[in-house]
């Protein structure tokens, strides 16, 4: 029986679209910086205002979403969560966000669903 509503699923296509654009966008762009030649990574996050606010402005929201994820997570019994920690930094929160979005409400279709065959069960 299939434990995703058509609104899970919508959602989980949602999360995952973003993700997949996320994640050809970032690595396109990381590869091409990574391979023109004099590469000063910390330098250039932080060459003038504007890059140094972005930097500010990412780390924020990736340390609140890691949290977001970490607590979620827990509360609902989620396994792997190392998982959304290690690719937040290994590639991007942009794409371990959805990731964890996709993971989470496939894990509370499953729930709902255990939940109503309890339910449905004599007693």
């Amino acid at each position: 029986m299939n434990r995703l509503t058509s609104t899970d699923k919508a959602l989980c296509a949602v999360y995952a679209v973003l993700g997949l654009a996320a994640l050809i966008g970032t690595q396109v762009v990381l590869v091409q910086y990574m391979t023109s030649g004099d590469v000063s990574l910390f330098d250039d996050v932080v060459a003038n205002g504007a890059a140094t606010f972005s930097l500010i402005d990412l780390l924020a929201v990736a340390v609140i979403a890691l949290v977001f994820m970490i607590a979620e997570g827990r509360r609902l019994g989620m396994r792997f969560l190392w998982v959304y920690v290690v690719l937040t930094f290994a590639v991007a929160i942009s794409v371990s966000l959805p990731a964890f979005l996709i993971a989470r409400q496939v894990h509370l279709a499953r729930e709902v669903h255990l939940a109503r065959e309890r339910e449905a069960q004599p007693a």
